[in-house]
């Protein structure tokens, strides 16, 4: 008898010890992984097929290069997260919004790599450019659904309300591969685009078929175009993987709010809305029809209003892309912001080229439309300032 109850004893601590060893799974609104709530079974397997391809590390055997800038979708967008500057692309080519220069010499993205026996792209003397840190890749199919009749009308170009706020769509030629997403506008033969930082991108599928030629040097059957070559090449990746990858970045999910209870955190959310910050950073927009019932006319909170806007000199890179002028970028939606560094190395890289390394200092670069809410953020008390801040890591 005294036997047995020692074996239970030494099982039961050994148990105890083994939980404390045992990683514990974080809690959902402390990570950005992970799918949209609600999929089905077949949906969850195509996530997951997607989750796949986008994990995949491509070699010289599965279409790598010969020139690219990275080997892989997740080694730029580390656990769904913003990058990194250690591993920032480079656009270049267009001062104005006329027209690249330098195509014919690599641009617009130059691959900065090259595998053995080949020589990385060189920037060309002369060429305006833009270094760009990835962005974070939670709640894109939200994103995606939102219509263009509401972007639109989020958009005041001669500025009809006097807010100082003058938004514009990103009005741009898109490639024939992408389908056109219900209710779109067309305007000169040129539709609303609304990925990328200067919002080039029309959706998902333009943005995954331009990442695997521009990113990896990764032929399809939509751009069989070798950037190395300039020959058309059998493609190097399936259709259905495309599809595939569409879809996991379709459904991953949006970032969950943290501490909204927190009286500094609802402090921060009424200066943000007294600073206009909501003018552009709108708080909540909504989808339109969606093939994915879970996304179909749902309200989310992404807190941007997928317009290009002039943000001022400092953030002038004197380069383009598409019908953006030199100062303008998108919005950049601010969810999922108070958990960037998790995939930036523990410290903030904010903006476009991850020049900033807090909140303030991103704020603070703010320019043009945002000048009199960067100076009115100037003029808080640091009471004040602390509770803004801590708003929008809550987001």
């Amino acid at each position: 008898m005294n036997r047995i109850l020692f074996y239970l004893l030494l099982i039961s601590s050994i148990v105890i010890s083994c939980r404390k060893l045992i990683p514990q799974s974080s809690e959902e609104f402390e990570v950005l992984e992970g799918p949209i709530e609600g999929l089905n079974h077949e949906e969850s397997q195509r996530f997951l097929a997607g989750d796949a391809v986008f994990s995949n590390v491509f070699t010289t055997t599965s279409g790598l290069g010969p020139i690219f800038v990275s080997n892989s979708c997740v080694s730029c967008h580390t656990l769904d997260g913003k990058g990194h500057p250690s591993n920032r692309l480079t656009r270049f080519g267009q001062p104005n919004e006329l027209g690249n220069l330098y195509i014919n010499q690599g641009g617009p993205q130059l691959q900065n790599r090259a595998l053995p026996g080949y020589s990385p792209e060189q920037l060309p003397i002369g060429a305006t450019f833009s270094m760009l840190v990835a962005p974070s890749i939670v709640g894109l199919g939200y994103l995606d659904f939102v219509t263009d009749a509401d972007i639109i009308a989020m958009s005041d170009p001669n500025d009809s309300n006097g807010d100082g706020i003058s938004g514009v769509p990103s009005w741009n030629e898109i490639p024939i591969y992408v389908t056109h997403r219900q209710g779109a506008i067309s305007q000169g033969g040129k539709y609303i685009c609304r990925f990328g930082k200067k919002a080039t991108t029309y959706d998902l599928k333009h943005q995954i078929v331009r990442a695997l030629s521009e990113d990896i040097g990764i032929t399809s059957s939509y751009d069989p175009l070798d950037l190395y070559s300039h020959n058309e090449l059998d493609p190097e990746i399936s259709n259905q993987k495309i599809a595939d990858l569409n879809f996991y970045l379709r459904t991953l999910k949006a970032p969950t709010r943290r501490n909204v209870n927190d009286p500094k955190v609802i402090k921060g959310e009424m200066i943000f809305n007294e600073l206009k910050c909501a003018n552009c950073h709108k708080p909540t927009l909504k989808t339109g029809d969606s093939p994915i019932s879970l996304l179909s006319n749902v309200e989310f909170h992404p807190y941007t209003d997928l317009l290009l806007h002039d943000m001022g000199q400092s953030l002038d890179d004197g380069n383009t892309e598409g019908g953006a002028k030199t100062n303008e970028w998108r919005t950049p939606p601010l969810w999922g912001i108070g958990l960037a560094k998790q995939s930036q190395g523990g410290k903030y890289f904010l903006l476009h080229d991850g020049r900033a390394n807090s909140i303030e200092g991103a704020i603070y670069y703010h320019g043009g439309e945002a000048q009199e809410m960067k100076i009115n953020f100037q003029l808080l008390i640091l009471e004040d300032k602390e509770a803004l801040i801590k708003f929008i890591e809550s987001l």
